[in-house]
């Protein structure tokens, strides 16, 4: 019972009536059981966005949006609010957290909390406790003073349990004061005896790393399947290294939240899981747009706003994100939206051929994938690739049918583990003539075909000792490839996957796609430029993408990527 069935669920007991729990990331939307653009979610706008609207009633609602679409997925606990603090501005998941300031923090916290819990679906606060920053977050020691801890990192914390009756809280990578959070005395005060909290404590994902913490006041070890505690702990009970009564006190808990979320049926009678829907409500998304909107903020108007863009004239519309879209940010707190309209898309929507576009500056570090429109499955005939999973005698296991070239398979129904190789194929069709540079980005050793021909194979040193990293923010490379309009290429896109061990057994990930040319960013400009010069009004997009803030690592600086910055001189 304390540790994971499986990556997202939790194990279950009939014979007390206790069916599994599923858990899901959370905290800007509900992904559910699988990482799969197939099963969309709706993309709430990120926590800073929420932090900046000030706003308890905001936050209230979001809280029960994100359960409506729990119970949509069939979820019972959903992984968040975030309520870490930005103690510095390069802190690359920042912008899951609420603020910099732990009173906001924990208002919006409380109010977030009971908005979910309201309706029966469990918040967890996270990652308790000092876990605000990303590089080296799984061995760095954060020491800190008392005072320190209660005023600023505790706040937040003590407002969700306390006021908020939090169900569930998350223990973090990191260390504070020298001890690991899972093996902390932490855990117990000020957590338990201090703000009275009853709920399970769950391990951020393989933050348990040793038997010991099962000594702690540490509930439940996600995912399942580690030597720690699914292997070892029975014996450490029964030999007396561990008391008994350690064990019974999570068990208890657990149980707890398993009446708390429904997961425990009357009369020792196991309740079904929750029905499962397809559609996402029409108010969740009026919701989605009207957070956005309270979140933005204006930081100075010279008489320009407001504009009437129907009367405005020619409009120049600006920069890389205004077509790719930058909605949320990158790592497990990524959702997959059925579909996101752009400033572009809208724009050009509503002015027609008064909007004019240019990308003034490459904002995308990394591989871009390819738009799903131009790729067709060469065996169902519909949009996207297919994917086959052979096993060792060489025999195809396993296939499906997806929507994207940026796979991850991550909790996945997909015999991930007992595969030898992935083999993915689909047809693409340019609507352009010239150079692209085609390419992956992953961990595993990976070839590239392009109509029989093999374009590179290569295998791409690790970037860090952070195994979500290799899934998060892989290395890639690329090569040049001349593309026709309109003339269909086969590519072909095969990954070794032996000799995995550990969470790669049971997680994957590889995009195939175009890395962007950087070879004239001045023309960029001078392009942009001109077309500001012809036009009465220009709107300038800037930003960033996943490849330069996300969970993973931090940000080396505040400066927009590429050339942004002289872009809006």
């Amino acid at each position: 019972l304390v540790t994971g069935r499986d990556f997202w669920n939790t194990v279950p007991l009939e014979s007390i009536g206790l069916r599994n729990m599923l858990l899901s990331d959370g905290p800007s939307g509900v992904r559910g059981e699988f990482w799969d653009e197939r099963d969309n979610s709706l993309n709430l706008p990120s926590a800073t966005a929420l932090g900046s609207s000030w706003s308890r009633e905001l936050a209230s609602e979001y809280g029960r949006t994100l359960a409506r679409e729990a119970d949509r997925k069939g979820v019972d606990v959903v992984l968040g609010p975030t309520i870490n603090l930005h103690r510095s501005p390069l802190g690359g998941r920042h912008f899951e957290a609420l603020s910099e300031d732990p009173v906001l923090t924990g208002a919006l916290a409380i109010a977030y909390t009971t908005g979910m819990q309201g309706l029966g679906k469990g918040a967890c606060p996270k990652h308790y406790i000092a876990n605000d920053f990303e590089t080296e977050r799984f061995t760095a020691n954060v020491t800190v003073d008392d005072r320190t801890l209660r005023e600023l990192y505790f706040r937040p914390f003590e407002d969700a349990v306390v006021e908020g009756g939090a169900w569930t809280i998350m223990s973090s990578y990191n260390s504070v004061n020298g001890s690991t959070l899972t093996e902390s005395p932490l855990l117990e005060t000020p957590l338990r005896t201090d703000w009275g909290f009853d709920g399970v404590v769950m391990s951020d994902w393989t933050a348990v790393r040793s038997l010991n913490s099962a000594k702690f006041e540490q509930d439940l070890e996600m995912p399942g399947g580690s030597d720690f505690w699914g292997k070892n702990l029975l014996e450490a009970v029964k030999s007396g290294e561990i008391d008994e009564e350690t064990l019974n006190r999570k068990i208890r808990r657990l149980i707890l939240l398993g009446i708390r979320v429904g997961a425990v049926g009357a009369n020792g009678e196991t309740p079904a899981a929750p029905k499962r829907h397809n559609e996402i409500a029409a108010e969740g998304v009026a919701f989605a747009r009207r957070a956005a909107a309270e979140g933005a903020v204006l930081l100075e108007n010279d008489g320009v706003l407001p504009v009437d863009l129907k009367k405005a004239g020619k409009v120049a519309l600006i920069g890389h994100n205004a077509k790719a879209a930058r909605t949320q940010g990158g790592g497990s707190a990524t959702t997959m939206p059925k579909s996101v309209v752009t400033p572009f898309d809208a724009l050009t929507e509503l002015l027609g051929d008064n909007v004019t576009y240019s990308l003034g500056a490459v904002v995308q570090e990394g591989l871009a994938e390819i738009n799903v429109k131009n790729l067709v499955n060469p065996v169902t005939g519909g949009r996207g690739v297919r994917v086959e999973f052979v096993g060792a005698d060489g025999s195809n296991i396993y296939s499906e049918d997806r929507e994207s070239s940026a796979l991850l398979w991550l909790g996945s129904q997909a015999p991930v583990h007992l595969a030898e190789k992935f083999v993915i194929t689909t047809n693409y069709t340019p609507d352009f003539t010239g150079v692209e540079h085609l390419g992956f980005a992953g961990m595993r050793p990976t070839t590239i075909w392009v109509d029989g021909v093999e374009l590179l194979s290569a295998q791409l040193p690790e970037p860090s000792g952070d195994p979500f990293i290799g899934l998060m923010d892989p290395p890639y490379t690329s090569k040049p490839v001349n593309f026709e309009a309109g003339k269909t290429v086969q590519i072909k896109v095969e990954l070794d996957m032996r000799g995995r061990e550990g969470m790669e057994l049971f997680a994957a990930a590889t995009t195939f796609g175009f890395e962007p040319d950087k070879s004239n960013p001045q023309g960029l400009i001078d392009q942009a430029v001109a077309n500001a010069k012809a036009a009465e009004l220009a709107i300038v997009v800037v930003g960033t993408n996943a490849q330069v803030e996300s969970e993973g690592f931090d940000r080396k600086d505040l400066k927009l990527p590429g050339r942004q910055d002289e872009l809006v001189e």
